[in-house]
């Protein structure tokens, strides 16, 4: 080695700094925060005092949380093979196996490069009545004038269409019986106090996987014993000479994180909008000028900029992966900050959505930030409601595609107001309304109605 080279290697040594912690007065400001608006209030509160990197003040916990264009950057693309989506004690692993979502490296790829094709926008078209057909079956109970539980029923929506659209499967017979076990498997996955102690005892969960196990493992039975063409996920697994077992594995993954993510954004948009009544109406005007009396569907909803902006503002607002998690695999730095091999490394897109540098009133539900001009002057990474880099969510285009055809179809046939109470966000395998969160809905007399 060079004295050139020793100097320099000294002062980079001498530049790397340690993760800003909160002391007493963040500490502080941290609880008020809590007391107000929960986790997330906190997080932003430590945010906004000690920037994009800094330590969560948690007994036990070694690990570190970013934030910001600049932190998404670096794990999703500059670091991406030096973080691992995969922990072997973490629940998300134990419930989905070898599923893609917690596979890394060639593994990953391969599952990907099956279930893709299944994904892949040509097929949406195909899709579009069974989305259609889980809105007509969901609402059809619906009472004028009742207070409709959105994310209960959004989450009905969201299971029928992905069953129907990319597993070929009726659900409904099915959704009763094991709603339960879905319940159960999200809040078994969800955060909470195993981050910090990964062995903690979870009770109670066992028989609701097996039945979902076992729901999943008499489906694949059936697709073995009538082989198809490959047109769906189950058929397209099946093919490719996967096993039961590895089968299973990604159909889980598929039905919790696809369903999930897509009930949590419909329910955000209804909320939302119920909450805006210009915005409602604006989005109306513009589905009955487009649709009428039509069924919705992908080539002409590409033809409806205003509903595109409520989705997205909606993601923005509130992005259903409002938390992700790695391992560091090797020694990294960020920012001069090292990060050792085995630490916990927390990216939130919650706050990177929310950041006042990039985010004008960021609080605020404004879908026209997403006029090509707003969207122009942001820096890349500001907006990544389903991650980015390679390992993007494989689902993120179907997911909000099913949103849009979704909603468009609940506004041709109901107009929507808010009960009252403010919105209250949950934290749990997404981020969700709170489940006693409802919304009132009538029925539209004529799909021309203009107003809400």
């Amino acid at each position: 080695m060079t004295m050139e080279t020793t100097e320099t290697s000294g002062a980079a040594d001498r530049a790397r700094r340690e993760v800003p912690a909160p002391g007493g007065a963040e500490s502080i400001a941290a609880a008020r925060a809590f007391a107000r608006g929960g986790v997330l209030a906190a997080l932003e509160a430590l945010r906004d005092t000690l920037g994009d990197v800094f330590q969560l003040p948690l007994p036990g916990f070694s690990g570190i949380m970013l934030a910001g264009p600049e932190a998404a950057r670096f794990v999703l693309t500059e670091s991406r093979e030096g973080l691992l989506w995969r922990a072997e004690q973490d629940p998300v692993t134990r419930l989905l196996r070898r599923g893609m979502l917690v596979t890394d490296g060639d593994e990953h790829d391969a599952l990907r490069h099956i279930i893709a094709p299944v994904l892949h926008k040509r097929l949406f078209e195909s899709y579009a009545r069974a989305v259609g057909t889980s809105v007509d079956r969901v609402t059809a109970r619906w009472g004028d004038g009742e207070h409709v539980p959105v994310l209960e029923d959004m989450r009905r929506i969201a299971l029928l269409s992905l069953m129907g659209a990319l597993y070929d499967e009726d659900f409904a017979p099915h959704l009763r019986d094991l709603w339960p076990d879905i319940e159960r498997a999200i809040r078994f996955i969800s955060p909470g106090p195993w981050l910090i102690w990964p062995s903690i005892p979870r009770p109670g969960y066992r028989r609701a996987i097996e039945r979902l196990d076992r729901y999943f493992l008499d489906l694949i039975a059936r697709r073995r014993a009538t082989p198809g063409d490959a047109g769906d996920i189950v058929s397209a697994l099946i093919a490719a000479g996967l096993s039961d077992e590895l089968i299973r594995d990604q159909l889980l993954t598929m039905f919790i994180a696809g369903h999930d993510t897509s009930a949590a954004l419909l329910a955000w948009s209804l909320a939302l909008l119920a909450r805006h009544p210009a915005m409602l109406a604006t989005l109306v005007a513009e589905i009955d000028a487009l649709l009428g009396s039509e069924e919705p569907a992908y080539l002409r909803l590409g033809q409806a900029p205003y509903l595109d902006r409520v989705i997205k503002e909606a993601l923005r607002l509130y992005p259903p992966i409002h938390l992700g998690s790695r391992i560091a695999a090797t020694d990294l730095v960020f920012q001069q900050i090292p990060i050792p091999a085995g630490t916990r490394v927390l990216y939130s897109i919650y706050l990177t959505h929310r950041d006042r540098r990039f985010w004008r009133d960021p609080e605020q539900f404004a879908p026209d930030r997403f006029l090509p001009d707003g969207a122009a002057a942001r820096p890349a990474y500001a907006y990544i409601p389903f991650g980015g880099g390679p390992r993007n969510c494989i689902g993120a285009a179907f997911a909000q595609w099913e949103a849009k055809l979704a909603l468009a179809r609940l506004l041709q046939r109901f107009s929507f107001q808010a009960t009252g109470g403010a919105l209250r966000a949950r934290m749990r395998a997404t981020l969700e309304p709170h489940p006693d969160m409802r919304v009132a809905v009538y029925r539209r007399q004529s799909t021309r109605t203009s107003g809400v």
